[in-house]
């Protein structure tokens, strides 16, 4: 996105400027998983991170918008793809990735939330989607080297293989029954390599 096409906190800037944005992005994260949506207030915002609600209010203006500027800040943040050599490790690394990510304990209740307000207002959802489609992007190069090295079908579909592995670890969050452990993100690993060995994901 071009920054003369940015909304209000998605610009990214330097200096004091990226400081105020770091601590106000931390505690409009802990205000949304504790509280959701509906009650992220920007003066409470502003007054968690220390900082004066003129600020706030100027640079980001509702809370829709801080939680675009939220999700952009995460997918910065998130961790670099892991490469092992074999199709099944880099995806047990993503599965794994993925599944600390979503039992820890702020950052489950950070996502419930996110993807809550998602369901009802137009621009978080927007947001959520181009988080996942960075971090999809991040590894779908795992499954093309897979390709390449003669493990998959040639026209597999790189960003379904790796959706199709995070997909049973959110189920897991969203429902709160199993557990969501090393065992179910090697499972889901596992079953996604399975399926796409057997050509479940060509591009038809």
């Amino acid at each position: 996105m071009d920054a003369e096409q940015a909304g209000p906190g998605t610009i990214r800037p330097g200096g004091r400027t990226a400081r105020v944005r770091a601590v106000v992005l931390q505690a409009a994260g802990h205000a949304l998983a504790e509280n959701g949506l509906a009650h992220l207030d920007l003066a409470d915002v502003a007054h968690r991170a220390n900082v004066g609600k003129t600020t706030v209010y100027r640079r980001w203006g509702t809370a829709a918008s801080l939680v675009a500027d939220l999700l952009v800040d995460m997918a910065e943040q998130s961790s670099p793809r892991t490469e092992t050599g074999t199709l099944i490790g880099d995806l047990k690394a993503n599965a794994r990735l993925v599944q600390r990510t979503l039992s820890d304990r702020r950052q489950g209740a950070l996502f419930k939330a996110i993807i809550a307000a998602a369901t009802c207002d137009d621009r978080t959802a927007g947001a959520l989607r181009r988080f996942y489609d960075t971090r999809v992007a991040e590894w779908a190069p795992c499954v093309h080297q897979a390709i390449d090295r003669g493990e998959l079908p040639a026209l597999t579909d790189a960003h379904e293989v790796i959706r199709a592995v995070s997909a049973p670890l959110y189920y897991r969050l969203l429902t709160g029954g199993d557990p969501l452990d090393t065992t179910a993100a090697d499972r889901a690993a596992e079953a996604t390599a399975a399926a796409a060995r057997a050509g479940a994901y060509v591009r038809r």
